[in-house]
């Protein structure tokens, strides 16, 4: 991989295909394969995100596609290195992405492009550095905008759903740009601070379950309802099935967990895809719809799944698939089964503690 990463320079700095994702990859690694062992990820992470940081445009602030990606990364890896200083200026320039968020209208609300992406990004240093690390009043400001959005067009188009959320004038239904990616970033929030608006919420889970294919898929957008041709992380069922599982632990209703298992059996029947082995649109991310089933039940047959996918995918380039614009990238590439197979080695070493990958 990092020798294709030489032979193939962009000036793409995202985590979605760039630089970026390349260092989040090396921060994974560090954290999955034991910290003290793998310094060496540590370091390279921060070498590949040297350059994003100083290159930041100012133009999109979410965590895959915007400034705030490399910015939560970079307070991160820079707090882990203990370069607080460093870490803390990363932060503050993070926190001040707010105002644009909030002030401008034409920013929409999904998760590459919009306001639950940048809630993406403060999360993920609380996640990190602990929840004292971002100030306490920036997500309920960024929350209350997205809601108040989803409202308000709800009402202009007198929506069956007290939410209506849309990109590029469509109504879009899928984890990447549509209302399952949208309320999956929401329901990671702490449920004190969604009581408010958990009504609505539950409101549209509810009505997105109305949704579903005959074939147990689900469709990329209300103007495309009949279309079951995509099984993506970004459209279809490998995407709906986290919102699902997060419902599910939620709400505690059956109802969810059972919609997850339907997502997960079209996975398996459908999702070795020609398209490549990335995140977005590739096998490495419809495989984690398994890994997840796994970890919320406890059943085997997901992890076995799992394996089978990963499997498929370690025999990178072998099967025909289409090569992506990006193929070493995180989200379309070769990076992104990586970090796949990095997240997967854990629950099988405590399964099977003889197994290697």
């Amino acid at each position: 991989m990092y020798k294709g990463l030489k032979s193939t320079r962009s000036e793409d700095d995202s985590i979605y295909t760039g630089s970026s994702g390349i260092s989040l990859l090396n921060l994974h690694l560090y954290k999955t394969l034991g910290e003290e062992k793998e310094e060496k990820y540590l370091h390279t992470a921060l070498q590949f995100l040297e350059k994003p940081l100083q290159h930041l445009k100012n133009k999109r602030y979410t965590f895959l596609c915007g400034d705030a990606g490399p910015l939560a990364l970079g307070a991160v890896i820079y707090h882990k290195l203990k370069d607080d200083s460093m870490s803390k200026e990363c932060i503050k320039r993070l926190e001040d992405l707010y105002y644009p968020v909030c002030k401008d209208y034409d920013i929409p609300n999904e998760l590459l492009y919009g306001r639950v992406g940048y809630i993406y990004s403060l999360l993920f240093i609380q996640k990190h550095l602990g929840p004292e690390s971002i100030t306490n009043t920036i997500i309920p400001k960024v929350l209350r905008v997205i809601i108040e959005m989803g409202r308000k067009a709800a009402e202009e188009e007198k929506s069956h759903t007290p939410l209506v959320f849309t990109w590029h004038d469509k109504h879009y239904l899928g984890a990447a740009h549509g209302m399952v990616g949208i309320i999956f970033m929401l329901l990671q929030l702490d449920k004190q601070l969604l009581e408010p608006y958990l009504t609505d919420i539950k409101s549209c889970i509810d009505h997105l379950l109305s949704i579903q294919l005959p074939s147990g898929n689900f469709p990329s957008s209300l103007e495309n309802k009949s279309s079951d041709k995509l099984v993506h992380w970004c459209h279809g069922a490998p995407g709906w099935i986290h919102m699902f599982l997060k419902a599910h632990e939620l709400f505690g209703e059956k109802v969810y967990l059972q919609k997850a298992k339907q997502c997960s059996e079209v996975i398996w029947l459908r999702g070795l895809l020609k398209k490549g082995y990335g995140l977005c649109h590739g096998i490495a991310g419809n495989a984690y719809g398994f890994l997840s089933m796994y970890r919320t039940t406890g059943e085997e047959k997901h992890l076995y799944h799992a394996y089978m996918f990963a499997t498929w995918c370690m025999e990178y380039g072998n099967h025909g698939c289409n090569t992506p614009d990006r193929p070493f990238s995180l989200f379309e590439g070769m990076a992104g089964t990586i970090y796949f197979l990095a997240d997967l080695l854990h629950p099988l070493e405590a399964k099977f503690p003889a197994f290697e990958l």
